[in-house]
């Protein structure tokens, strides 16, 4: 019975050692549930998930407790990375059902794969609000032995309301650009960062369209540039950056970015290198921004990438369900075995603070525990100012307090690292890993991310298909993250091969996923549970529709093909009425309109390694296309720079080009 034991998935081979009789999602299950008349109870979760493995550990590896679910119902274990197109499908059903999403998601089923009740966590008695697992189980089982048909139809309804309406082609315009940035900022906290209230979320892509806004409205749109400005430093300066190792948790469950969610995602923090990457050319802002950043590659380089080419999924949040975050976080006790004197003085101003103490387990917010997570809790200057002791000082003390504090946790039982190579996710690094290689001219970081391309394209592009994982077809952001990371090596390599690949993956996914009656793609190439969604929301990260937009725009401009450029609009034209009025929700979206209309094209005329094609890789600038033609060794050459088919002046020289690319001009 212990099916799970032959996936490729390590959550769901550790769900195999449980005692319930757990089946992957399949025909085969709710074929069972069909011919034993028994409800499916469906479970979501993830290897980093905290309260996955509580809920594992409190119900799932409790014998009554697997009894009662081995006895009524036909099990089925998910894994929501490998698979998200079931779990959002289950996760808007049960929003459709009036209650929040989250992991572990459990819903119930008919045979048929259709939702009739759910919830997230449950205890495994009532307690915290939430009604018991055992006593749920046994009225769902009660109330589908005797109720079945209602069962159904209640399914029924709910998949019916799940049906994504045709979308309404709405004409786009460069004004609905402004409203949009002015809906984003609307969302703003301007006393801490970030957007909304909490939890609170990194949106990497409203953070992006910000920046774009920010560099052609420089000196104009100052509101755009202090919103990225903050954002950026109040996060870096928070618990849910990493303060000794680098990288960031998933995020905050404050307003001021201190206590975390511990785990830490591969997407997470490639799209954080991205915005740390434009924060630095922004503002370069002392050190911050490229402190953090290479703190990004190095947590990275250490934990969660393969020596061999490739980035894994993710490093769970703690060791034990009983301890969460146990691996992140200090006591005061744990403070001073680690240091001592001056240097235990200074980082204990710098890091420790009663606002970093943790929630004591199952008690009210207001009680906390003894262990602490780090950030900086008063910056080095005022430090100095409160102690007499010289600024350079306290830098240097800090420094040496951190090295010390990080050799201690790495004598710790380090965290559960998931090393599934997804197609989405390398693409979404490797993108990351050249966009730093630009900024820092760290070689490594190029070396690897070409090293790591193709080793995913060798392995996961077979036969005309991208798959996400060894066994599983890829979904819509594999395809998108992928092709991205194709054409970022073609403008950082000049290397048609990879341009010739984007364009085979773009035939591929335009074969798999475009939706030729309504228009827009769907993010699966099946249907699952009689669904098909087309998203353009970013929820919290950068929608796949929103992302492809601009790459059909990169594609029209390299290949000099009208049709990529169509699709790219009519593509706009289809979610714009979806995208008005979502906010900081549709930033990905409205970066990609941006860069329709103010998209710059460099067409380099000169050999790869001149001067002048360094300059244009090495500039930043949004929306910046790179496109290399006549590249012969030792040729005196020009690059060409157009804005949206509107071509300027050509420059001969890098320093005229660097001044054309740093210019804020909209076309």
């Amino acid at each position: 019975m212990r099916k799970l034991s032959e996936e490729e998935s390590p959550y769901l081979r550790k769900a195999a050692r449980q005692k319930v009789n757990w089946l992957p999602y399949s025909e085969e299950a709710f074929k069972r549930a069909l011919e034993e008349g028994k409800p499916v109870f469906l479970s979501s979760g993830a290897g980093w998930c905290h309260w996955c493995h509580v809920q594992a550990k409190e119900c799932f590896e409790d014998e009554a407790t697997a009894e009662m679910l081995n006895k009524n119902f036909i099990c089925v274990k998910i894994d929501r990375d490998l698979r998200p197109d079931i779990d959002r499908r289950y996760q808007e059903a049960l929003a459709a059902m009036g209650q929040g999403g989250g992991w572990p998601l459990s819903i119930f089923l008919t045979h048929e794969g259709k939702p009739f009740y759910g919830g997230t966590y449950f205890p495994p008695e009532d307690a915290m609000g939430r009604p018991g697992f055992k006593r749920v189980l046994m009225e769902v089982a009660k109330f589908y032995g005797e109720n079945m048909e209602k069962a159904h139809e209640y399914g029924d309804r709910v998949i019916e309301h799940l049906k994504p309406q045709p979308p309404e082609k709405v004409r786009i315009s460069r004004s609905s650009i402004d409203d949009a940035a002015r809906e984003v900022l609307a969302d703003f906290d301007l006393q801490n960062g970030g957007f909304g209230k909490y939890p609170k979320f990194p949106m990497p892509g409203a953070m992006s369209f910000l920046a774009g806004r920010y560099f052609i409205f420089t000196g104009g749109n100052q509101a755009a540039g202090e919103a990225i400005e903050k954002t950026l430093s109040a996060m870096a300066k928070g618990g849910i950056h990493d303060q000794l190792g680098g990288g960031f948790h998933r995020y905050s469950t404050d307003a001021a970015w201190i206590i975390p969610h511990f785990e830490k995602l591969a997407e997470d923090n490639a799209w954080l290198l991205m915005n740390y990457i434009e924060g630095f050319h922004l503002f370069g802002n002392g050190p911050l921004f490229r402190k953090t950043a290479l703190g990004i590659i190095d947590f990275t380089r250490t934990a969660l990438s393969d020596p061999e080419g490739g980035f894994y999924a993710s490093q769970d949040a703690d060791v034990t369900p009983e301890d969460e975050g146990g691996y992140f976080t200090w006591s005061r006790e744990e403070f001073q075995s680690a240091l001592e004197g001056e240097e235990l003085q200074i980082a204990s101003m710098h890091f420790l603070h009663e606002k970093g103490a943790m929630p004591g387990e199952g008690l009210a917010e207001t009680v906390k525990s003894n262990r602490h997570v780090l950030f900086v809790a008063m910056e080095p200057e005022e430090i100095s100012g409160k102690t007499g002791i010289g600024l350079e000082r306290v830098n240097s003390l800090i420094e040496s307090a951190r090295r010390k504090l990080l050799a201690v946790r790495f004598k710790r039982q380090e965290p559960f690292v998931d090393k599934t190579l997804y197609a989405s996710l390398n693409g979404l690094f490797i993108s990351a890993y050249l966009a730093a290689w630009r900024a820092f001219e760290d070689p490594y970081t190029k070396d690897f991310a070409l090293l790591s391309l193709k080793r995913v394209m060798s392995e996961n592009f077979r036969g005309g298909i991208l798959y996400r994982s060894a066994g599983v077809h890829g979904m819509l952001d594999d395809y998108t993250h992928m092709t991205g990371a194709l054409l970022d090596a073609y403008e950082n390599t000049g290397e048609r091969e990879f341009l010739q690949q984007a364009e085979g993956l773009a035939l591929a996914f335009e074969r798999d996923f475009w939706d030729s009656q309504s228009g827009g793609f769907f993010d699966s190439r099946q249907e699952v549970a009689g669904l098909r969604f087309k998203n353009i929301e970013d929820i919290p990260h950068p929608s796949a529709n929103a992302l492809l937009i601009w790459h059909f725009v990169r594609l029209a401009a390299l290949t000099g093909k009208e049709d990529y450029m169509r699709r790219a609009e009519e593509s706009l034209e289809v979610f714009s009425g979806r995208a008005k009025g979502l906010g900081v929700h549709a930033g990905a979206y409205y970066f990609a309109l941006d860069g329709f209309y103010n998209f710059m094209s460099l067409k380099v005329e000169a050999d790869f390694k001149d001067a002048l094609a360094e300059a244009a890789r090495g500039v930043w600038r949004p929306h910046k296309i790179i496109f290399y033609d006549g590249q012969t060794s030792g040729k005196k050459g020009a690059v060409m720079p157009c804005l949206k088919g509107r071509c300027l002046e050509a420059a001969g020289d890098a320093g005229a080009l660097r001044k054309v690319i740093r210019n804020p001009i909209i076309a």
